[in-house]
């Protein structure tokens, strides 16, 4: 068996009522339930759980929610003695791969999502901001045509390369609207625009990344035990200073994540689990590479199941 990588997804993969098993089932999971909710003085555990919808997509409320149901699920992991030689995560879903890395305490995480996700809604008033998925359209035209319109006055930039037919756009609401208009007329198959609360990975976040900087200073990054690929490089970050500058970048910048998967298989990896609810990005890895072997580990059922099967292809 080749080598082995966590990947954990961000904003968009929650749902109301996920680890909802994990809760009741498990104690070393609920235990982390119960921390996000006393470390942020907020009954998140009550939103996870009972929602409404709404409050749960609420930035401040999905970043700290997906953390702790992907932590919940990462500790059960361990638990079963399945470690990884990589990790990587999607925007938000970098945090949970610092803390299965070492670099971070839970704690830690939680306490600087909640304010990541209160420092990006606070950045650009709602509706001001928008983002778009353009599909069928590559990189380097899609990357041109927001060029354009931001000279014209209107700011838009490529925020999620996730796949080579599927990038996200992001910036003002008119330029979002005037790069999707011009990303069809130069060929793009659809247009799909994005339910998010604001303008996520453009250069309308610089002033939320400004001021995150103080919430990164103020805590505490080690050393990566585990290689962590990084959104804004593609490429491995292990040392804390780097790993600090590269998350208040983060914000503004694209993630990478094509890149970061190639870099994953460059590295060996054949096998990825997918730790946290959905599966966006078992999906993109597919885009990427078909023959990867790839789990999603949302619920106990599938960690069960993901451990069995990993057990199976270790002994064989």
């Amino acid at each position: 068996m080749g080598k082995l990588a966590f990947i954990f997804p961000g904003q968009g993969s929650q749902v109301v009522g996920m680890g909802k098993d994990l809760i009741e089932q498990n104690e070393a999971a609920r235990a982390i339930f119960e921390q996000a909710d006393k470390t942020l003085g907020v009954a998140l555990t009550d939103i996870i759980l009972n929602g409404p919808e709404e409050r749960l997509t609420k930035t401040e409320n999905t970043q700290p929610a997906l953390l702790t149901v992907s932590t919940a699920l990462l500790t059960l992991l361990k638990d079963k003695g399945i470690t990884p030689d990589y990790v990587a995560g999607h925007s938000l879903g970098e945090y949970s791969a610092l803390v299965a890395a070492g670099a971070m305490t839970f704690e830690e995480a939680v306490y600087a999502v909640r304010n990541r996700g209160l420092l990006m809604e606070e950045a650009v008033p709602a509706g001001q901001g928008a983002m778009a998925a353009i599909l069928g359209l590559k990189a380097e035209k899609l990357e041109a045509v927001c060029q354009a319109v931001t000279e014209a006055g209107e700011s838009v930039q490529l925020a999620n390369l996730n796949s080579s037919s599927q990038i996200v756009i992001s910036g003002t609401k008119l330029g979002v609207e005037q790069a999707s208009e011009q990303a069809k007329e130069a060929g793009a198959k659809r247009v799909i625009p994005l339910n998010v609360s604001g303008p996520f990975h453009s250069a309308l976040m610089k002033p939320a990344a400004e001021k995150f900087k103080s919430v990164i200073d103020n805590i505490s990054v080690k050393e990566a035990d585990i290689p962590v690929i990084a959104n804004v490089t593609a490429d491995m970050v292990s040392d804390h200073q780097e790993i600090k500058r590269l998350l208040i970048e983060q914000l503004y910048s694209p993630v990478r994540w094509v890149e970061t998967v190639e870099k994953l298989l460059a590295l060996g990896v054949d096998t990825f689990i997918e730790v946290g609810p959905g599966k966006v990005l078992s999906g993109l890895v597919k885009k990427v590479d078909r023959k990867a072997n790839i789990f999603a580990v949302g619920d106990l059922e599938t960690l069960i199941q993901t451990v069995n099967e990993l057990n199976e292809v270790g002994q064989s």
